[in-house]
């Protein structure tokens, strides 16, 4: 299957349509990542903030998975905010960690200082996400005019590049502002200079069509001004797109992305970290050589410490996203296992190869379930698979409205050998 970019063997088994007319080549893409959790993702109505020390493990897992940037918050914030962040980036430089860190920052010297102050305890260059809102509705709701604007933004960025901070300008609600307001904002930003621009999609607007469209005005602009400015695509979830728009900007052009832990941020949430990179794996723009063993403890992590449950079947990290009850679906993996061909028995009923991720397909026992599953289970618990004891396992589980754990069945196994 050409384009995928695996190193693993496989078989010719699965006809791959997403590459038979792709237009563009995930495996050439060049694509770096930057995680929002402990900043957009704490906008959340839906978690608590973690504790320092919480925060610095998952910043830890975050360094495991080879994401090059975390936004640790908003020092603007106050005194607390600027400790944390203090204390995250120390953390950062202390273990030897790769991970860069970002700070956020209204386009406004009261949030620009305390980022200076932040670099200068840790002697670290940290990254400025300055942030105005950009689009026609916002500024009607905040009564700003476009000259002010363009002001502010100036002022911001010159703060920050005159105390040696890279800057990123993000413009909230790009996917609802017009071109005449965001060509002169990011040309704006350029002239203080930027190093990257940010698009957002702040309402979760956006469409395949107008990302594509959107991010074509933004490289076109940044090619006629001749000068090297990054594109970053920061995307929410309120039409349930927000994974799926990562994609589609990255085939446009935008070259670092952002996501949050389990999609965690206000309203509907923020892309998924973990399912962006799961796809980016998939599509081969991820190669082999970035660590994914640790990807279900950062999920993992992320819902003890702003203790937000996982939903059971979120893909990757859920608890059923490898599971299957069914009888016909248990079978084919079954089979396919007998002919000892693990990659076929992994993808024969998944889109996702759970040995991907370190991780691996399950077959449990349910009302839907058949007899190769009642095999399967009792061979995984060391039980003898004999007619008597496959009947009533079977019968039991399809008189429930459950799945059955693995002490029931013990239990219906062991009531059997009494009766006996």
């Amino acid at each position: 299957m050409p384009g995928m970019g695996r190193k693993e063997p496989f078989h010719d088994v699965i006809y791959d349509w997403n590459v038979v007319d792709a237009y563009h080549s995930f495996a050439d893409s060049k694509v770096t990542l930057l995680d929002e959790t402990l900043r957009d993702g704490l906008q959340s109505s839906y978690v608590v903030n973690p504790s320092i020390d919480e925060k610095i493990e998952l910043v830890r897992l975050m360094d495991s998975l080879g994401i090059e940037v975390a936004n640790i918050g908003l020092p603007g914030a106050g005194d607390q905010a600027v400790k944390d962040c203090t204390a995250i980036i120390r953390a950062i430089t202390d273990e030897g960690m790769s991970i860069l860190p970002a700070v956020a920052a209204r386009t406004h010297e009261d949030d620009i200082l305390p980022a200076v102050e932040v670099s200068q305890a840790t002697g670290v260059a940290v990254e400025v996400m300055s942030f105005i809102g950009s689009s026609p509705i916002r500024m009607l709701a905040e009564e700003w005019d476009l000259d002010s604007m363009l002001a502010r933004s100036s002022n911001a960025i010159s703060l920050a590049r005159r105390e040696g901070l890279p800057v990123t300008f993000v413009t909230e609600d790009t996917t609802r502002s017009r071109p005449d307001i965001l060509y002169k904002l990011f040309n704006n930003a350029i002239d203080a200079g930027v190093q990257r621009l940010c698009l957002c999609d702040t309402t979760g607007h956006a469409s395949p069509d107008g990302i594509r469209v959107l991010l074509r005005f933004v490289t076109n602009l940044i090619q006629g001004v001749g000068v090297d400015v990054g594109i970053d695509w920061h995307g929410h979830n309120d039409r349930g797109m927000a994974v799926a728009n990562s994609i589609w900007a990255i085939q446009g052009g935008a070259e670092r992305i952002h996501g949050c832990a389990l999609g965690v941020g206000e309203r509907s949430g923020n892309a998924s970290m973990e399912q962006i990179i799961m796809n980016l794996r998939l599509l081969g723009a991820i190669g082999d050589d970035r660590p994914l063993d640790t990807l279900l403890d950062y999920c993992n992590c992320a819902s003890r410490i702003l203790r937000h449950p996982v939903p059971t079947n979120l893909p990757l990290a859920g608890r059923d996203a490898f599971r299957t009850q069914t009888g016909v679906h248990a079978a084919a993996i079954v089979k396919a296992q007998e002919k000892g061909d693990s990659y076929l028995a992994d993808r024969v009923y998944s889109g996702v190869p759970a040995g991907m991720f370190g991780l691996s397909q399950e077959i449990c026992v349910g009302p839907m379930s058949g007899a190769s599953n009642v095999e399967h289970v009792l061979s995984r618990l060391g039980v003898p698979a004999n007619r008597d004891a496959v009947d009533r396992v079977l019968k039991f589980a399809k008189s429930q409205n459950h799945i059955l754990s693995d002490e029931e069945i013990i239990s219906l196994i062991d009531k059997g050998r009494d009766k006996d």
